[in-house]
């Protein structure tokens, strides 16, 4: 099936990190294209990760009032991270992988300091396909 140069590995450490966190109710920076840019630059510098480029922040959903928002990609050498604000409701859905590790709760102060969320839902995963499967989501605030 596969020669000896394709054979598959499978590595039973984990790959990587993915920290999903949903912001309730946060104040109006999700709705400034310059405050998710100073976020985010912020962020990538206190988790200790190298940004590949500018971030790419783009209002999206305009058609639609109850989507409408700004969209983030921010790429790292490691990986990436990604969001979407919603202006309608000030909400927030940010994800954050990487392959080098970061401590959640730098991630957390960094966001209540930009976002101030009133509700936090947070999931940590450990990402890799020979690692056990678990439930993803906690609630923070």
């Amino acid at each position: 099936m596969f020669s000896e140069e394709h054979k598959i590995v499978q590595k039973s450490t984990p790959w990587g990190q993915h920290l999903i966190l949903d912001l309730g109710e946060c104040n109006t920076n999700v709705c400034s294209q310059d405050a998710i840019a100073a976020f985010v630059k912020e962020l990538v510098e206190r988790i200790d990760m190298k940004a590949y480029g500018d971030p790419i922040i783009v209002h999206f959903a305009e058609h639609s009032p109850e989507a409408a928002g700004y969209s983030l990609v921010q790429l790292i050498e490691t990986s990436a991270i990604t969001g979407h604000f919603s202006e309608n409701n000030r909400d927030a859905y940010l994800d954050i992988f990487s392959c080098k590790s970061f401590e959640n709760d730098i991630v957390v102060q960094v966001v209540e300091k930009h976002f101030t969320p009133q509700k936090i839902h947070l999931a940590s995963l450990e990402r890799g396909i020979a690692l056990p499967v678990t439930l993803p989501f906690k609630k923070m605030a």
